[in-house]
C-alpha cells in the first residue's frame, strides 16, 4: 500500500570544507568550500527517506517555479510528486561545516509564506493513502481547510502520522500519533521552551504529552527527548511509557526526527499496534544517525553512480524476512581491517541473504582494550565495513558485549571466527532462544588488529 507524505518541501545546501585560518576582516573562520550538496528537505526528506526503503510513496506539496524550486525537484527523481502551485519562493536553508563542525546556517525566504491552496489532484493523492505522514514545516500546507477535512476523516480510517512545527497548524483531531521533540511539545503546551533536560523522570516530556493529547485530541502523542529516546502516552490509558534508545555519537542530528515519524508511518501500515511502532522507529532513528544520517542519502543530483546508501539494519532485516531471505549477523571492534576480517566477512555473508555486522563502539572498544584503543573511531570503522560488498549494514552498540544487538536484530545465523572452535559460544542460548544458530567460520590466526597496531606503533 501506499505512503502519501503531506507538507512543505525545503531546500537543504550542505557547503563543506576546512578552516584553517581566521579572516582578516574579523574574528571569524574562512572556510574553504570543497563540496556542494543540494539535497530535498521538509517533506522531501520523509519523502526520500522511504523512496529510498523501497515503499511506493507519494510526496503531496506545492512547489515554487524557482531555481530552488526546480533543485528540489531534482532531488525527489523517483518519488511521485503531485503538487500545486506555491505562491511564496522556495525556502533554502544553507549550511557550512568545516570539517565535522557546523559553522553557521543562512536561511533564505523563510519569512511568513502565503497560504497555499490545494488543488483537485493533490486531494484525490491523499484520499487513496494506505497511511499517512504530515511533515509540517510552518509553511502553511497543514492549515489548509480542505486539506485538513480530508485527514480528518481520513484518520478514522488509515494511520496518520502527524509530524509538528512550532509555526505550523495543530493537528486535526482522531489523528494516531503526534511526534514532537521536547522543546516543540513544551513550546506547544506553553510549559517550557529552553533549558537543559535533566534526568528522564524530571524533563517533564510525560506531563506535557498528557497536555497535548488534550488539546490535540490524537490518539497519542510520542515526544522525542533526543538521544534518551522518547515518552509514548496513549490515549486509552494515559500511561507514560519511557523508550530508551541506543547510545550513537552522531555529527549532525539533522533528519532524526523525520526518520522517526517515516518509521513509525511504516509500522503502523504493517499492522503493529503503536508502542511497538515507537519502539521500533525509536531504534532506527538512531541507526540512521549512527549510519551517518542525512549524509548518507544517495545524492540524486551528482553525475555518475550514486554510492551504496547503508541500510538502517532492523529496516533491512524485515525487508529480508519478508521475502524469506535469512539474516546473518556478525560482531566484533574491527579495528585496523584487515584480511583476515575480509575473508571472515565474505564466509559469513555466504551463509544467507543479508550480512549484518554488529560493532563495538568506542568506548565499549577502551573498557576491552585498554586507552589507546580504538586506533580508527568508529564511524570510520563503520564506513570501512560499509565499503565492502558483503557487508550490507552496520549496528553500531555501546555495551561490552553484543547480546543487546542481537536481541534487536534476532539474526536466523550468528557467526564468530574459528578461534571459539570446540567452544560453545557465549551467545548460543541467546540466538536459541528464537530458534536461531551459532556458526563458526575459519579463522586467521596470523592476521589480528592487535598485532597491526603493535606493528604501526614501532614505525611511528
Amino acid at each position: 500500500m501506499r505512503i502519501v507524505v503531506v507538507g512543505d518541501v525545503i531546500l537543504d545546501v550542505d557547503l563543506s570544507g576546512e578552516a584553517t585560518r581566521l579572516s582578516p576582516d574579523a574574528p571569524v573562520p574562512v572556510v574553504d568550500v570543497s563540496g556542494i550538496r543540494r539535497r530535498a528537505g521538509g517533506a522531501g526528506l520523509v519523502a526520500r527517506m522511504l523512496a529510498e526503503d523501497g515503499w511506493p510513496v507519494t510526496l503531496v506539496t506545492v512547489l515554487a517555479d524557482d531555481d530552488a524550486g526546480r533543485h528540489v525537484e531534482a532531488a525527489l527523481a523517483g518519488v511521485r510528486v503531485v503538487a500545486g502551485p506555491s505562491g511564496s519562493p522556495t525556502p533554502v536553508k544553507t549550511r557550512v561545516r568545516a570539517g565535522m563542525q557546523a559553522v553557521v546556517r543562512i536561511d533564505e525566504g523563510c519569512g511568513p509564506p502565503q497560504a497555499p491552496d490545494v488543488t483537485p489532484a493533490m486531494l484525490r493523492a491523499v484520499a487513496k493513502a494506505g497511511a499517512i505522514i504530515v511533515a509540517d514545516y510552518g509553511r502553511g500546507l497543514a492549515a489548509n481547510p480542505q486539506l485538513r477535512e480530508l485527514l480528518e476523516r481520513l484518520a478514522d480510517e488509515v494511520p496518520v502520522v502527524w509530524d509538528p512545527h512550532p509555526s505550523g497548524a495543530r493537528p486535526v483531531p482522531g489523528v494516531a500519533v503526534v511526534t514532537p521533540n521536547l522543546s516543540e511539545a513544551h513550546q506547544a503546551a506553553g510549559t517550557r521552551t529552553s533549558g537543559q533536560f535533566g534526568p528522564a523522570a524530571a524533563d517533564g516530556a510525560g506531563g506535557v504529552a498528557g497536555i497535548l493529547l488534550d488539546e490535540w485530541r490524537s490518539r497519542a502523542v510520542l515526544v522525542t527527548t533526543g538521544e534518551r529516546g522518547a515518552m509514548l502516552l496513549l490515549e486509552r490509558d494515559r500511561a507514560p511509557r519511557p523508550i530508551l534508545a541506543p547510545r550513537v555519537e552522531a555529527a549532525d542530528p539533522c533528519g532524526a526526527g523525520d526518520r522517526l515519524a517515516a518509521s513509525v508511518a511504516i509500522h503502523l501500515l504493517e499492522g503493529r499496534d503503536l508502542e511497538d511502532a515507537a519502539v521500533l522507529a525509536v531504534h532506527e532513528a538512531a541507526d540512521f544517525l549512527a549510519a551517518g544520517g542525512v549524509a548518507s542519502l544517495p545524492d540524486r543530483q551528482a553525475h555518475g553512480k550514486a554510492r551504496r546508501r547503508p541500510a538502517e539494519p532492523l529496516l533491512l532485516v524485515r525487508r529480508v524476512r519478508e521475502n524469506g531471505g535469512k539474516v546473518v549477523a556478525t560482531g566484533g571492534c574491527f579495528d585496523l581491517l584487515h584480511a583476515g576480517h575480509v575473508r571472515s566477512l565474505i564466509a559469513a555473508r555466504e551463509l544467507g541473504d543479508c550480512l549484518v555486522v554488529c560493532l563495538n563502539s568506542d568506548a565499549s572498544v577502551r573498557r576491552l582494550k585498554g586507552d589507546q584503543r580504538p586506533v580508527l573511531g568508529q564511524q570510520d570503522r563503520a564506513e570501512l565495513l560499509l565499503a565492502l560488498e558483503c557487508v550490507d549494514a552496520v549496528m553500531i552498540f555501546d555495551e561490552d558485549t553484543p547480546e543487546a544487538a542481537l536481541d534487536r536484530l534476532r539474526p536466523d545465523i550468528w557467526v564468530k571466527g574459528g578461534d571459539y572452535k570446540g567452544e560453545r559460544l557465549p551467545e548460543t542460548d541467546l540466538v536459541e532462544s528464537w530458534g536461531g544458530r551459532c556458526v563458526t567460520v575459519p579463522y586467521h590466526p596470523a592476521h589480528s588488529s592487535t598485532g597491526l597496531a603493535e606493528a604501526l606503533a614501532k614505525v611511528s
